[in-house]
């Protein structure tokens, strides 16, 4: 994937730690409303508890992605100038960071359908949807605040769709499990023949899943905070992100899709 896909703290004005707001639960400490900058922000958008975020009680934090947008919108979008040199620019520049991150979010599904042999039939609408994209996020913070972003995501969902189908035929001929937003949580599926399967949007949150094997199974936006993976095989699963695999529980023995890291507190069994 593209480095501009992937987040580069450094380059960005601690954004996800103050656009975005949270309440407290199992995954924050406490309440932040939107465009509060979080209690642990420093003076230079750094994360004063960032080495130990899960033992502070902020293990939300561990698997958010903005999949590039915080740097692209703080040195691109806002030409590197801050919310903090330039308070006026703040409200703009806090509403249009989840409108980037979702926009990013998009391309890294799109450049990851553009990978996938068996979805050669769609690539030149892939494409042509991806230059569509890469537009929109090109734009001027005024005209990005205005974008229909749920119609965007559906044109986009509709192909992805197509070339997770197309894609899943050629590796998993025959009948596949559809899964499709099912409710699947806590749902004991040790073992389960999942090849293949579409989990677009599942909910597997606590799921059993342990031995399960998922190859090539799509896992477009399923939600897998922690969903049991130790032993299971991720090998040419579609879709899935790091963030997901950090929400999870997995061990050595997770069979991992290449270009995706194994979480270090899988180690610790946490």
């Amino acid at each position: 994937m593209r480095q501009d896909l992937q987040a580069d703290c450094g380059s960005c004005f601690g954004l996800c730690c103050v656009a975005l707001p949270f309440a407290a639960s199992r995954d924050f400490a406490a309440d932040k409303a939107a465009g509060e900058p979080c209690g642990n922000l420093r003076g230079d958008f750094t994360c004063g508890i960032h080495a130990r975020l899960r033992e502070s009680g902020y293990p939300g934090c561990t698997v958010f992605d903005c999949f590039g947008a915080g740097q692209k919108v703080s040195q691109r979008t806002f030409g590197g100038t801050s919310w903090r040199e330039a308070p006026g620019t703040a409200r703009e520049m806090f509403a249009v960071f989840p409108v980037m991150r979702q926009l990013h979010e998009l391309l890294w599904y799109v450049e990851e359908a553009l990978t996938l042999p068996a979805a050669r039939p769609v690539h030149g609408e892939l494409r042509r949807m991806l230059a569509g994209l890469e537009g929109l996020t090109d734009s001027a913070a005024d005209a990005l605040a205005k974008v229909d972003v749920p119609a965007v995501r559906a044109e986009a969902a509709a192909l992805l769709a197509r070339a997770s189908e197309l894609a899943r035929a050629a590796a998993v001929p025959g009948v596949r499990r559809d899964h499709r937003g099912a409710d699947l949580m806590g749902r004991r599926l040790r073992g389960a023949d999942l090849r293949g399967a579409s989990l677009r949007g599942a909910l597997l949150v606590a799921a059993d899943l342990r031995g399960a094997d998922l190859r090539s199974a799509d896992v477009t936006g399923a939600d897998l905070r922690d969903a049991q993976l130790a032993g299971a095989d991720l090998t040419g699963c579609l879709f899935l992100t790091q963030s997901q695999l950090n929400a999870a529980r997995g061990d050595a023995t997770t069979r991992l899709p290449a270009g995706l890291g194994r979480p270090g507190h899988w180690a610790q069994g946490s």
